[in-house]
């Protein structure tokens, strides 16, 4: 974990720099969001992770989004892609509404089984919990669609962003429905 943020600090203070020469230049990019790319960090509560923004070619403001998250209470982790439309909020410089859809994969690890013996023999006496765990991996795959509010900072080279973000996910023959809300920062270059 150590490593992985001392590269994101790496990686920011080299785009920083970049950033700095550049501004004078007056690039554009090709998206309305005054970014082309960005990499960053995304709380929320199902996922958390690593989050990579890459808005496509042309002046569509379709952004293609990755995120590699944690899942704290499965023990694993998920890679979703999503393909997000970008809609400028007419009257707040900066500031992009977006929707889209994609999809995850991801590996959980183990689940816990409560077992009840009161409904197993049925008689009031013989009350008692036993705990199960089973240490094996699930593979889970799924559907997502998000909705949410971006700004842009005019003169920093960071996005800010909140996010909603259901999701529907199968795994071993389970399905199960997810609301994930979230804060998204992220550096521009």
């Amino acid at each position: 974990m150590k490593r992985l943020i001392f590269g994101l600090v790496a990686l920011g203070l080299l785009a920083t720099t970049e950033g700095a020469q550049a501004q004078s230049k007056k690039k554009s990019s090709g998206s309305g969001a005054g970014y082309e790319t960005a990499i960053g960090l995304r709380g929320g509560g199902w996922s958390s992770g690593l989050t990579f923004k890459h808005f496509l070619s042309g002046k569509n403001n379709v952004a293609f989004e990755g995120l590699l998250t944690r899942e704290y209470q499965a023990r694993g982790g998920r890679l979703t892609l999503l393909l997000e439309k970008h809609l400028p909020v007419s009257d707040f410089k900066g500031l992009q509404f977006y929707y889209g859809a994609g999809g995850h994969v991801g590996v959980y690890n183990g689940r816990y089984y409560v077992l009840d013996g009161r409904f197993v023999r049925g008689r009031k006496r013989d009350f008692y919990y036993t705990y199960y765990r089973e240490d094996r991996n699930y593979i889970v795959g799924g559907a997502d669609l998000i909705l949410g509010l971006e700004y842009k900072m005019e003169d920093l080279p960071f996005t800010i962003g909140v996010d909603y973000k259901p999701f529907f996910e199968v795994f071993d023959g389970y399905t199960g429905f997810y609301n994930d809300a979230a804060v998204s920062l992220r550096f521009a270059f």
